[in-house]
């Protein structure tokens, strides 16, 4: 049940860049995209001379994720792991969206690990392989959020979820990681201040959420540890919002 190549989106940054290396260390081969050119060149060098393949690629845009899945399959025809976690979150109340912006925050969000997903499960099911996949979803998903557009979006992927891992089963797993306020992210940073306090003030557990404490839950749905588990949610949010 333990995957050993493994894809992850939006790996330049916060928790894929985190669970990038945690792969790697682990003896994983790890193929990674994201639209940061930057980031991608900084994590390949950071390392470099290990199985890492890196890819610029916008996962809002179908004919990227296209591009991408045929270079992957092609390289890596074992690949049998796959990680949504590009994510993008704007901060913002709804009235505040244009029409662009709607559709390219439910393309990262949505549109995106769908039809990865797809392609994932197309290489997969027709052979009978064993695989898993993750998706990053959010409390926002659960309980709303003050972005209601990110709050519909993560939702989604938790709906998401438990539909594929009926249409999925019995060969490929797939589960859900619903982070807190994750600490030196992008969307941390993004995030109203009323809003960064109020979850702070519900989280039971002290101490932060860092990039590397979700990677270790995503770790765990790759691995063996976790073989009883589709359709699942996991909460790596410090007991924010009991429920």
């Amino acid at each position: 049940m333990s995957v050993g190549t493994v894809i992850v989106t939006g790996g330049a940054g916060g928790v894929g860049r985190a669970l990038v290396g945690l792969l790697l260390d682990q003896g994983k081969t790890v193929i990674t995209c994201d639209i940061d050119e930057s980031g991608l060149k900084s994590l390949a060098e950071e390392h470099r001379g290990r199985p890492l393949d890196t890819h610029l690629t916008d996962v809002s845009s179908h004919e990227d994720c296209d591009t991408f899945m045929d270079a992957v399959i092609a390289a890596h025809p074992e690949v049998d792991g796959l990680v949504n976690n590009a994510g993008l979150y704007l901060g913002q109340p709804v009235w505040e969206y244009d029409d662009e912006t709607i559709d390219r925050v439910i393309g990262t969000n949505i549109k995106g690990p769908v039809w990865l997903s797809r392609r994932f499960a197309d290489h997969l099911l027709p052979a009978e392989r064993r695989g898993a996949i993750v998706n990053l979803a959010s409390v926002a998903g659960e309980v709303g959020s003050s972005d209601a557009l990110y709050g519909t979006v993560k939702a989604g992927v938790i709906g998401l979820t438990k539909s594929n891992a009926m249409n999925f089963a019995p060969y490929i797993r797939v589960n859900v990681v619903s982070p807190g306020l994750i600490v030196r992210t992008a969307i941390a940073d993004r995030i109203p201040d009323y809003r960064y306090a109020e979850y702070k003030r519900q989280e039971l557990l002290d101490g932060d959420i860092l990039p590397e404490y979700v990677a270790d839950v995503c770790a765990y749905l790759l691995s063996d540890r976790s073989r009883t588990l589709t359709g699942a949610l996991l909460r790596a949010d410090n007991g924010c919002y009991p429920r």
